[in-house]
């Protein structure tokens, strides 16, 4: 077997990431993590400056020895695994479905 014997082509990348199904694709994506890692970011943020700079505030009983700083640094978990069940719908409804058929689009051109 020679060298130049490859087998059949693949798939044209630069074509299908040109395409109207993939831009839709990456659009959809960016839409929802960008806003979102801008929200958790801020709201991150917010909990460490709260931290650092309004101890009173967070050092606030609620009740027993559970404090504001406490219920923020435990909602920042809450808010982890939200956004991770969100990401998780909104790619079930609006990603996979472009994917897919990009992906049968891929596959039933080479075959």
């Amino acid at each position: 077997m020679s060298t130049t014997d490859q087998g059949p082509p693949g798939p044209d990348w630069e074509t299908i990431q040109q395409s109207a199904e993939f831009t839709q694709l990456r659009r959809r994506l960016r839409n929802f993590v960008f806003p979102m890692t801008a929200a958790f970011l801020v709201w991150y943020l917010l909990y460490v400056l709260l931290s650092d700079y309004a101890h009173e505030f967070m050092s606030t009983k609620v009740f027993g020895n559970v404090n504001i700083g406490l219920l923020f640094g435990l909602l920042q978990f809450v808010s982890t695994f939200l956004i991770t069940s969100l990401y998780v719908r909104h790619a079930n409804r609006k990603l996979d479905p472009v994917a897919d058929k990009i992906r049968e689009d891929v596959e039933g051109g080479a075959a």
